[in-house]
This record gives C-alpha cells, structure tokens and sequence, in this order.
C-alpha cells in the first residue's frame, strides 16, 4: 500500500482541489467524504469510492472498518498526519477521507407515484441549511429533493458532512430551475411557501399528494415566477419579533406537516 508524502503528489492534489472547487466537482465527476461514519455510509449504500485516503493513526484506531473500506475503494493511500490538514475540510480530522463519484439519481425521477411527496429549495446557498434540509428529508422519509441549478453544491464537503449520510440515501435531482420543473410536472399538487397575511397557514395546509412543497433563498425567498406557478401559497405565523425563519427550519417545520 503505498504511503504519500508529498504534497506535490497528483492524488494529494486532486482531493485539495476537489475540496475547494465546485467547478471541479462537476467537471471530474468526483466529490470527497471525511469521516468514518460518512464514508461507511457510502459504502453502505453502494457509492462507488474512487480512492481512500487514510493515516497511520487511523489505521490503528478503527483497523476493522479499515479493512473493509480498502477493499472495497478502487485504491487507497496512507497519508502522513501533516499531509493529510491538506485535503481535509474539519478542524479536528478523524483521518479517514474518500473521493467517490457523483451518484446518477435522476432515473429515480422518471416515474412520480401518486403517494410521492416532494421537498423543492430554490437558490438555497447556505451548505449548511441544505446539509440539514436533506439529513431532515431523509428522517421524514420524503419521497425527494429537488434543487435548482443555482443553489450551492450538493456535493461540497460542509453539505456532505452535514447531511449525515443522507446524501447518498435520499433521492434528488438538480434542475435549471424549480419554475421548469413544475412546468413539467403540472399534475403535481405544487405549495410555495412565501411571507403573507394571505397565504394558508401551515397547520391548516392539506397537502394533497402527489406534491412538492417550496422553500425559496435565505434572504430574498422565491422568484415571483415559482410563486405564480405553485398551485397553494402556505406560511408558517410568527408571533414573535422575528420577521422570518432559517431556511432549513421553515423546511423542517413544512416537511413534519407534510408527511403527518
């Protein structure tokens, strides 16, 4: 097995770049996983692991699990310990980090069931609120989640990481946009949620399936063109001071309704 350590080495390399680079994501059809739990769940759930990259100290800590992500990663390096701060994206790395390739999810979209329940985020860019939203998704058992084009990278570490796994579980599919996509799918019973004394209030909302809800940007929240295109506007009331909820909250709170 062999043992980088140099940071001029291609594979060290690559990962750097794969962590900072959406562009590059896209181009090579690759992202990175950190952590033993995350990576386990890609091999869990049968996500094909281009490389494995692990430390000495790792090796030794978690042997078993180890073992089994080796032989099942097409290769694997041990990194040395400084090495490794390179192409890792947390404060206080576990040692272990994959580069796998994207998950081809789309199929999953070509036939919609009647009992299908949809989460929608449009030009969400927070990593953070969309790591939450499907980690969410999945414990709700939505049906899937559909994202523009224009919202930050599914595959981007902090997303990976934050969405606990769930990313290689819960079906998605990214679109040029959310207008598009209802547009293609009219039958889908469609709820926008927006900020107005006119829309239906959450608790009172029946969501009808099959149908998708959505969630617009942190700051500026739906593009008047989605907006006219969903069939119900829903709002969550707020008594408090508060003008607005955080993006992935407003979506927890809209997907706990909707599946209830």
């Amino acid at each position: 097995m062999l043992v980088l350590t140099s940071k001029e080495n291609a594979n060290i390399k690559r990962a750097v770049k794969l962590k900072k680079s959406a562009k590059f994501r896209s181009e090579t059809g690759l992202f990175i996983s950190e952590g033993l739990r995350i990576c386990m769940d890609a091999m869990a759930s049968n996500a094909k692991i281009d490389t494995l990259f692990v430390t000495e100290n790792a090796i030794q800590k978690h042997r078993e699990e180890f073992l089994k992500l080796s032989e099942y990663s097409e290769r694997t390096f041990i990194v040395a310990e400084n090495l490794f701060s390179l192409i890792s994206d947390t404060e206080n790395p576990q040692g272990i980090l994959s580069v796998i390739k994207a998950l081809d999810k789309h199929s999953q979209f070509d036939k919609i069931k009647n009992s299908d329940k949809f989460i929608a985020l449009e030009n969400m860019q927070d990593p953070s609120n969309l790591g939450t939203v499907l980690r969410t998704a999945e414990a709700f058992n939505v049906s899937g989640v559909i994202l523009s084009k224009d919202c930050c990278d599914i595959y981007s570490p902090k997303v990976v990481r934050g969405s606990m796994g769930a990313v290689f579980r819960i079906p998605f599919v990214i679109c040029n946009s959310i207008s598009e996509f209802l547009s293609r799918h009219p039958h889908l019973n469609s709820y926008a949620a927006v900020i107005s004394h006119d829309a239906v209030k959450i608790s009172k909302s029946v969501f009808k399936s099959p149908c998708v809800a959505v969630i617009g940007n942190e700051g500026n929240g739906l593009k008047p063109e989605t907006i006219a295109l969903c069939k119900t506007h829903i709002t969550i009331p707020m008594e408090g001071r508060a003008e607005s909820l955080n993006a992935s909250t407003a979506a927890s709170i809209i997907m706990w309704e909707m599946i209830k």
